[in-house]
This record gives structure tokens, sequence and C-alpha cells, in this order.
């Protein structure tokens, strides 16, 4: 029985809510910095993943046609239509947000949590070795996380812990069949992949460069089979 992804999930969803009743008490100043400092830190992880990558052709056309696949499909499109009934939703009374702004902020987030490196890897290593080691420590940053940024979108940033949990239990379930077909140069270039985004969504959360990164998901699924393609053939 993994628990590695139910606390993970917890400390987004309690950190949500508490983010929320205390938005009146934490000074805008922290808000506006602690957010700052979270895509900075998302910066420096993504930097570290990146160095990891064994093959650097990989990475970079694993990238490409991910996001070519996300811009067809009109990913980034549809989550923006589903964040937007979500704002509707949760919402307080009384408060208005501006909905760019809101929606950009959201969609870096769901990323953020759903689709990083560290909780990717974290659910399959616990599915394999019952160690929750990762996630756990992944739970304290999530927690700080998402209490900083339910001060601004408010408790829907709670929502985002039920489809962090499904991927999670899915990726953790998965991970003894994935697993023992996988190589360390293809896990290396999995890890790039996900730094590179996560490079990405700390430039959108800093608000330097708004990266479509949702549309860049598909890369994920792309890296491992280019990586065996990539070192069966040219290696």
């Amino acid at each position: 029985m993994v628990i590695g992804p139910f606390i993970n999930a917890s400390a987004v969803l309690i950190g949500g809510v508490a983010g929320s009743l205390l938005s009146q008490r934490l000074p805008e100043r922290l808000r506006v910095s602690m957010t700052s400092i979270f895509g900075l830190a998302s910066l420096g992880i993504g930097i570290l993943l990146i160095i990891k990558c064994a093959n650097l052709p990989v990475m970079v056309l694993a990238t490409l046609i991910g996001a070519l696949i996300g811009e067809i499909c009109f990913l980034e499109r549809g989550i923006n239509s589903a964040v937007a009934k979500a704002q509707q939703l949760f919402k307080k009374q009384g408060k208005t947000a501006v909905h760019d702004t809101f929606i950009q902020n959201y969609v870096a987030i769901i990323v953020l949590f759903c689709a990083s490196g560290t909780g990717i890897f974290g659910s399959m290593h616990e599915g394999m070795t019952g160690d929750p080691s990762i996630l756990i420590a992944k739970s304290f940053l999530d927690f700080f996380t998402a209490m900083i940024f339910a001060c601004s979108l408010g408790i829907a940033v709670s929502a985002i812990s039920a489809p962090m949990l499904v991927i999670q239990l899915i990726l953790a379930a998965s991970a003894a069949l994935l697993l023992p077909l996988t190589t360390p140069a293809m896990m290396a270039d999995f890890s790039a992949v996900g730094g590179l985004l996560l490079l990405a969504t700390g430039l959108r959360i800093c608000g330097i460069k708004m990266f479509a990164v949702v549309n860049m998901l598909p890369a994920l699924l792309l890296a491992m089979p280019i990586s065996a393609a990539w070192t069966a053939f040219f290696a």
C-alpha cells in the first residue's frame, strides 16, 4: 500500500485551505516575494535536472515534437476553459480577479504540482521499492507553495490535489511494469525533459516569459521512447 501520493495530495489540500483562510492576514509583499521565490526554485530544479541529460538531441527532439503535438491538440486552450469554469465555481463573493492573471497562475501551478519530475519519479520509486521518502520531502515544499498561491487564487488551489493524487497513484501502480524496461540513460533524458518544462514553468511563474507549458507536456511521454531509439541507432 503506497502512502506517498496520499501524503503529497493532503499537503496540497491542507495548504490550499490554510492559504485561503489566511489570505487576509498575510501581507501582500510576502505573497508577491514568495511567489517569485517559488518560481526561482523551479528554475533551479529545472537546471539541475537538465544538467543530468544523457543525450542532448533526445531532450531537444522530445520537447520540440511534444510541444508541436500540444499546439496541434490545443491542450492549453482546453485547460484554460476548464480553469475558467473552476474560477467561477470557487471564487469568493465580493472579490474579483483579473481573468488572464488567474488563468496563467493556475495553469502554472497545475503543471508545477501534477507534472513535476520529482512527483513522477517519486511515485514510480515508491511503487517499485515501497520507499515514500521522496514524495514526503516534496510534500513539505508543496504545502507552503499551495498556501502562498491560495492567498491570491483562493481555495481552488486545493482542487489540484485530486488530479495529482490520481496521477501519482497510476504512476506508482504501473511502476513495476515500466521501470524494468528503462535504462539509466532513458531516466536521465526523461528527467532532463521534465527539467526543461520546470524551467519554462519557473519563467512563467516569475512573469518573465509566458510559455505554453501545458502544450509541452506530451514531451514527457516521448522522452523515453526517443531516448531508447537514439541509443539503439545512434549512440
